[in-house]
């Protein structure tokens, strides 16, 4: 007689978690912040400052560290930095000076300052290279992320004003002219062909994708633009998504081309304290929903398992705002 048998069944495993990351851009430290305290409820692995930590505007070094001391002791980000790690790049007003590029001579000593701040060890390159820009790869649960953070201010050359006054810039038809400087190119070719991340992360202080609206942005210098997305297409780094700030506004920019191997996002997150709150439309060919003009931050959560990165803007009380997926 054959006996009874029971088959024994593995228990399904739970999914891995998803990596998420946080970032923002557009702080200003004297004025309340309500979005540290949902910031850690997304139990983020990074937090990333997209540029303007504060608004120093200025090229005195003594004023701009007050700035930075004064935003390293806001107590809801006192309690993001115990816990998280912090990375970051600067925009103009953290910088020291209102849409500026190569031009700001107090420039060095503004680098030393913000690496200060962000914590950066005294050996780092970045101490002795100029430019804030700089990578860093978080590994969870078998696959990896790498966050890219570009220096758009350094290196930039001057942009070309609109002399009809109808916007603050339009772009240069030259092919003069340089957004990252040629070091940092090339260590940006290096950091794409080289990564072995299943999602690449490049935080830009300023906005690529979006180019019709006339202040500062990839869009005022086209060559460069092109440069830059053509790399990311050549590369065949996997899961590029890009990363801004500045605008005081949020919003999602997607594009796609036959030369792309997947769509390009520019996932726009500002401001944290203060906003374009009369905004009232602009041309953007490439935006995927609605323009934000509410306090709020960027949140991604990528999942090791589908390739799924699910984006939202999130506002006060942790309400989502917008949202966006895409595959890779």
């Amino acid at each position: 007689m054959v006996g009874c048998q029971t088959r024994q069944t593995q228990p399904e495993q739970p999914p891995a978690p998803d990596f998420v990351i946080a970032f923002g851009s557009c702080n200003r430290s004297e004025l309340p912040n309500t979005l540290w305290d949902d910031v850690l409820d997304a139990n983020p692995h990074v937090w990333i400052w997209g540029g303007d930590i504060v608004y120093a505007d200025t090229d005195s070094i003594p004023l701009l560290r007050q700035a930075f001391r004064r935003q390293d002791s806001v107590p809801g980000y006192v309690a993001l930095r115990a816990q998280v790690p912090i990375l970051g790049t600067w925009d103009d007003h953290d910088y020291g000076l209102n849409d500026g590029g190569a031009e700001f001579q107090a420039r060095d000593s503004s680098q030393q300052v913000l690496l200060d701040f962000l914590g950066v060890a005294a050996s780092d390159p970045r101490r002795l290279r100029p430019g804030v820009y700089h990578s860093e790869t978080f590994r969870h649960e078998g696959f990896a992320v790498k966050i890219i953070l570009l220096d758009t201010r350094y290196h930039r050359s001057a942009l070309t004003p609109d002399t009809t006054g109808t916007k603050r810039y339009v772009p240069n038809t030259s092919g003069k002219g340089t957004m990252l400087g040629e070091a940092q190119w090339r260590w940006l070719e290096a950091q794409l062909r080289s990564s072995r991340a299943d999602f690449n992360l490049v935080v830009s202080s300023v906005q690529v994708l979006s180019d019709q609206h006339g202040f500062e942005g990839w869009g005022n210098m086209p060559h460069e633009r092109d440069r830059l997305l053509r790399l990311v297409s050549q590369s065949g780094a996997r899961g590029v998504i890009l990363l801004s700030g500045d605008r005081h506004i949020s919003e999602f920019s997607r594009l796609e081309a036959d030369t792309l191997r997947y769509p390009i996002v520019d996932f726009t997150s500002s401001g944290l304290t203060h906003v374009y709150s009369g905004f009232s439309g602009e041309p953007n060919p490439y935006r995927v929903g609605e323009v934000v003009a509410r306090q709020s931050f960027g949140l991604l959560r990528l999942s090791p398992k589908t390739g799924m990165a699910q984006m939202e803007i999130v506002g006060d009380s942790s309400k989502v705002l917008a949202s966006l997926q895409q595959q890779y």
